[in-house]
């Protein structure tokens, strides 16, 4: 449940929110103007693609879906669980997003698909890495299911209902770190054209090291209190 999560992950969840608004954005003002962190709308341009059988379009938004995909599936594979626990190879998954995020940015400079591509299955990694969290469902790359359970909740209240508390706080936080992301990638765009993309991969190596220091710190705790991680 949410009322387990560690006090880290709330922080960690606003920053990967913020890194998804960001690379989100650079996608929608990049030279291709699509979205990078949720496939539903490209889902639509490739039954758009599909229908016209423009085979460079379903080409094109096949490998976008499919990468993302293939991020979920590395996820899945170095995590192997939807159980948050210490050690699961969190920072070996981070680390792996920001070297995608890194890689993108020349071939995004050069206008090659490719860069796109490479973006979105760094994506699917984080979304898929902190999809469940002891039972509690967090998305940080979209924020559709945010918004449905802000509406449910007003509907709960509506009707005198309890509301969780801190399943809302939890749905303001990716809310706002995908915001704030979008706000500062536009600047970030704006100044720096694809090089905005630094600012996600440098985080997100930041927040696998901080991790990994955690890791150490509270391994180190219960070892002395002679526990295991």
């Amino acid at each position: 449940m949410i009322s387990k999560l560690p006090r880290w992950v709330w922080t960690g969840t606003w920053v990967l929110a913020f890194i998804a608004g960001i690379v989100n954005v650079v996608g929608l003002l990049g030279f291709e103007h699509q979205a990078i962190t949720h496939l539903t709308g490209n889902t639509s341009l490739l039954a758009e693609a599909l229908a016209k059988f423009d085979l460079a379009a379903m080409l094109h938004f096949a490998s976008l879906i499919g990468s993302f995909v293939a991020g979920a599936v590395i996820s899945g594979f170095l995590i192997q669980d939807t159980t948050l626990q210490l050690g699961r190879r969190y920072g070996v998954a981070l680390l792996l997003v920001s070297i995608l995020l890194f890689v993108s940015v020349p071939l995004l400079e050069y206008k090659n698909a490719y860069g796109m591509y490479t973006a979105a299955c760094a994506i699917g990694l984080q979304n898929a890495m902190v999809s469940t969290y002891s039972g509690a469902v967090v998305r940080t790359t979209h924020v559709s299911g945010m918004f449905t359970d802000l509406g449910i909740f007003l509907g709960h209240a509506l009707r005198g209902l309890p509301v969780d508390t801190r399943r809302l706080r939890l749905c303001f936080l990716v809310i706002s770190g995908f915001l704030c992301g979008g706000v500062a990638g536009t600047f970030a765009f704006q100044a720096f054209a694809y090089f905005a993309l630094l600012v996600p991969a440098t985080l997100t190596a930041t927040v696998s090291i901080s991790y990994g220091l955690y890791r150490i710190r509270k391994g180190r705790t219960e070892s002395a209190h002679g526990g295991a991680i």
